[in-house]
């Protein structure tokens, strides 16, 4: 069995998706399994000609690999349900499994979200249900299945956000109840066993983990190994980090080298440009310390051999190969040279390079 985590080195938006995309590509009876985050991911997977943004299920849906959402994961129904039928109508017919323990996403923590976003949230309310979950008002996928349990935590979790009561549960539960009975979905308690191999879709980027990241900018999940050792137990893991070849930001919160020019052309199809609850799309030179202070702050990626690197977006960088290293500009004569010295001064050998948004261009460097 192989294990397989693609992990992001940045603000987010790095090509996660992408990556776990091909990784399904070249894996035999590849589960892809979420460790972190939940709903607010926005993977741009191109398959065969279909193009998908995943959130509510993995990424290598398209190549017929099911998903499993980790008890570290929050679950939106209302957007399950939303993503199945899209994928239907695409002709893509998904298996997902969800855990048990999964925090529920309600319309009250997505309320409550949206009145209060200060930090560059996506409003979709995946921290707030953790907040929640962490006050003792919890709601887990497995209380889906029982109508009874569902009612009560919901009148106890609408006392819990007392100033945004006046909220619809309609569709809500139409959801729930779409959930329990489908045959596209199914509860587990753990890691579902059918000799799957093991593939790891990170949610958010490590800049933006809540231990890791510049609070209070970050999400309210560990975004690197720290929820994928526990699933793994004795097993081995071979990790991909994962970069774009310059850094993105969605609104607010701190980005190194934004103030100095760039040659970085904007993507006519690039996902969530402008949220409206997130903000703007920044973009900036890489800053290659960045990312060594990402992979040094994780125990496991500071320590193991077995990592490659990822470098996506290379087409977006027109003739101006540079980057910044210990606040000097590192200048480049050509694409393999920047390549090579991003490498080198990560100190990572194995290199995969990104010129598209589709998994078939990727290549061994």
């Amino acid at each position: 069995m192989a294990n397989k985590a693609i992990i992001g080195l940045g603000f987010g938006d790095e090509g996660k998706g992408l990556f776990t995309d091909y990784l399904c590509s070249q894996s035999i009876n590849p589960l892809v399994i979420r460790f972190s985050g939940g709903q607010q991911a926005g993977h741009t997977v191109i398959s065969e000609g279909v193009r998908h943004v995943f959130s509510n299920f993995g990424a290598g849906t398209l190549r017929g690999a099911p998903s499993y959402f980790s008890k570290f994961c929050t679950i939106d129904p209302i957007g399950i349900i939303n993503e199945l039928s899209v994928l239907l109508d695409k002709g893509i017919k998904p298996l997902l499994f969800i855990d048990a323990h999964c925090p529920v996403t309600t319309p009250y923590d997505i309320a409550y979200n949206q009145h209060n976003n200060k930090h560059g949230s996506c409003g979709v309310g995946v921290g707030d249900t953790i907040n929640r979950e962490e006050s003792y008002y919890s709601l887990t996928f497995g209380d889906l299945f029982y109508p009874w349990v569902l009612e009560t935590k919901l009148n106890l979790i609408k006392d819990f956000y007392s100033d945004h009561r006046d909220v619809s549960l309609t569709r809500f539960l139409d959801c729930c109840d779409l959930i329990t009975h489908s045959i596209y979905i199914n509860k587990t308690d753990g890691i579902p066993n059918n000799n799957y191999n093991h593939i790891f879709e990170g949610s958010q980027g490590l800049l933006l983990d809540k231990n890791y990241g510049f609070f209070p900018h970050v999400t309210r999940s560990n975004t690197g190994t720290q929820n994928i050792l526990p699933l793994l137990g004795h097993e081995t893991l071979s990790v991909y980090l994962i970069t774009r070849a310059y850094q993105t930001r969605h609104g607010d919160g701190p980005l190194s080298n934004e103030s100095m020019p760039h040659n970085i052309s904007k993507n006519p199809r690039e996902t969530n440009v402008n949220n409206n609850y997130q903000g703007e799309l920044r973009i900036a030179l890489l800053d290659v310390s960045l990312l060594e202070y990402a992979i040094n702050k994780d125990d496991y990626l500071r320590t193991t051999k077995n990592k490659s690197l990822v470098i996506t977006c290379l087409d977006h960088i027109q003739n101006d190969y540079r980057f910044t290293y210990q606040n000097v500009i590192v200048y480049c004569k050509n694409e393999a040279e920047f390549i090579g010295k991003i490498a080198s001064i990560l100190n990572i050998n194995n290199i995969y390079i990104s010129a598209s948004e589709d998994a078939k261009d990727i290549h061994v460097f």
